[in-house]
């Protein structure tokens, strides 16, 4: 299964192929975990959204739609949609049965969180947004890293819909360019100036 590329493993898991799915899981867990965790800043139901997001792949693999993006791409939507859900109280117990400065302490990363950081490569991240025209940097963290949908960011920034959503996919094309693809960054980074 190590061999294999994602569309593969996905196919084989719409083929109820179990093993293929440990290999997908094994290939994106960390990284799918960060993403849930960022959001969440809870380790417990990070790690329940990651689940149900792998779940929900296995249940739904003969729906990805290759001309919509990488299965990485379809895995971290399918994450990150289910950890604002869960932050947003849709499943759940909802935000207001818990108080935040009684339950700040347990929401402390764990140690193990630094080599996490690590291995998902925050810092590239990190740099890769930076890179990012601002107005674009903007409109990616107000959708990923605080939830907020198109409509809120419009609202937030008091600019179009139309404008939310070219800023948000041509930030996510650069960002997919600078991460995604290492090669392609490795190989052209230097010159294109993005």
């Amino acid at each position: 299964m190590e061999g294999r590329d994602d569309r593969e493993l996905l196919q084989a898991i719409a083929r109820q192929d179990a093993d293929a799915l440990v290999a997908l899981f094994d290939r994106y867990n960390r990284l799918a975990f960060g993403l849930a965790y960022r959001i969440l800043g809870d380790a417990f139901v990070a790690e329940e959204v990651v689940q149900d997001a792998f779940m929900s792949i296995w249940r739904h693999a003969a729906s990805y739609d290759l001309s919509r993006g990488t299965v990485r791409t379809w895995l971290l939507t399918i994450v990150r949609n289910r950890a604002i859900d869960q932050l947003r109280g849709r499943f759940g117990r909802s935000q207001s049965d818990v108080d935040l400065d009684t339950v700040a302490p347990l929401l402390a990363a764990p140690d193990e969180w630094d080599d996490l950081l690590s291995e998902i490569q925050a810092s590239a991240v990190r740099a890769a947004l930076r890179a990012l025209p601002e107005e674009q940097r903007i409109a990616i963290e107000l959708a990923y890293f605080e939830g907020l949908t198109h409509v809120e960011i419009a609202e937030r920034l008091s600019i179009p819909l139309g404008t939310v959503k070219s800023r948000l996919r041509l930030g996510l094309q650069k960002l997919h360019d600078l991460l995604v693809t290492p090669g392609v960054r490795s190989e052209s980074g230097a010159s294109d100036g993005t």
